[in-house]
Order: structure tokens, then sequence, then C-alpha cells
């Protein structure tokens, strides 16, 4: 199934993760790709979300390339667990920027092409961001906020034809989650019941899946809504 031929679509936090596993599915799916990332990629474009310069020059990086975009993909993100009275101020703000103002500043940066374009924006949230997380107060923050802007963008831009959607995985098997560092005496019972009542972890795969299919013309009649990918733990 090629669903996004003809298509340009650019992914932040492409270097691993989810933002790669996004990276080979637009692919398959018959999408041209600009990687980015702030650490370098082979053939990608370096961005670092937080700086607006960055994210301009990164958009007009893949506009030089291809003339076109299409599809802008927020997956770039970082993560700072810890008991909420222990998590630091930089930490807290560090987590805000990357994954809040980064997402706002990488799709202000692509807002021209993709009015031109009528394109898609999929934002990377979290089912931290839809239902509490014990030990994870600045990352659940961040991704409501995701959450928050996603609706707000989607309405806006509805009347130029530009969509915006969130996908809200649960807990991914990724590089992310493995270096993710919890409190030595982390009630582990309190992170059970947060995780999927399906049993196991959401892979990155299918986290993928999720947004060719929100960037595709199939769901040309879906915006400002939020796909849940958790096993169920949203219900």
């Amino acid at each position: 199934m090629e669903r996004l031929t003809n298509k340009v679509a650019l992914v932040s936090g492409a270097a691993s993760g989810i933002g790669a596993a996004v990276v080979d599915r637009m692919t398959a799916e018959g999408a041209t790709v600009v990687a980015a990332d702030i650490a370098e990629i082979d053939d990608g474009v370096t961005c670092n979300v937080t700086d607006p310069e960055s994210c301009a020059a990164a958009i007009a990086e893949a506009l030089e390339r291809h003339d076109q975009l299409d599809i802008v993909v927020n997956v770039a993100g970082i993560g700072a667990g810890g008991r909420i009275e222990d998590v630091t101020p930089q930490e807290w703000h560090r987590v805000i920027q990357v994954n809040l103002t980064g997402t706002f500043l990488l799709s202000q940066a692509a807002l021209p092409a993709l009015l031109e374009s009528r394109g898609v924006i999929v934002n990377m949230a979290s089912l931290a961001g839809v239902r509490g997380t014990p030990y994870n107060a600045a990352y659940s923050a961040s991704k409501g906020g995701v959450i928050a802007l996603t609706k707000s963008m989607a309405v806006e831009l509805a009347s130029t034809g530009v969509r915006v959607n969130a996908v809200c995985p649960g807990a991914v098997n990724t590089p992310f989650l493995s270096d993710y560092h919890l409190p030595e005496d982390a009630d582990m019972t309190l992170l059970q019941r947060s995780m999927s009542p399906l049993g196991g972890l959401v892979e990155a795969d299918e986290v993928a899946a999720a947004v060719a299919y929100l960037a595709s013309d199939e769901a040309a009649n879906i915006s400002g809504t939020t796909l849940e990918i958790d096993g169920g733990a949203s219900a």
C-alpha cells in the first residue's frame, strides 16, 4: 500500500525510536521523507526544535531539495522522570521547551508551505498527556499541552484545508523508555496500573502505522483528534 505517493514529509526526532519508525513507514508508503534530528543523520537535516532559526532552516532545506512540503510529523521529545519534589526547574523547563514549544516552533515554520499544499501536521502526544501517570509530571504536562495545541491548531486552520492531529502512545518499546530514569523506590504497582490492559508494550511500528494513516488521504475528514495507541489503558 502506497498511500503517500507524491507526498513530501519532514519528520523530527528521526534518528531513533518512533521517529525512525515513522521515516521507514512513510517511505514504504511512497512518501519522500526528510529526516530531521538534533543529531546528524545520513541524508537528513539538522534541526534543534527549540530554536526558531534551526526550525526555519530545516524547512527551507526540505523545500530546497523537493520544492514542496505536504506533511510534518513532530516526534522530537525528551523526558525527565522523577518524583514531583525532585524535578528541578531546569528539567521542567527543558522538557516543556523540547516537547511542547518545539512542536509549536517547527509547525509554525512549516505553516506557509503547508498552507500552499493543504498539508498535514501529526503531533506526538502521549497517554501521559491524557491521564495521570506517576513520576512523570513534566512529561505529562508537556504532552497534555501538545494535545491542547493540536486541537487549537486544527480549529484555527480548518478553513485552510490544513489538518492537524496527534497520536497518543502508551509505553513504547524504544530506547527512550529504557533510558527513562525512575526513582529507585518507585512504586511499580502504580506504574503497572498505567500500562496496557492488553499486556505488553506498544511497538514503534504500531505508532508509525497510525501516523501514516493520519497523514494519508484516507483520513481526509479527520482533524483535531488524538488517536490513542495504548492497549486500552485510556478506556
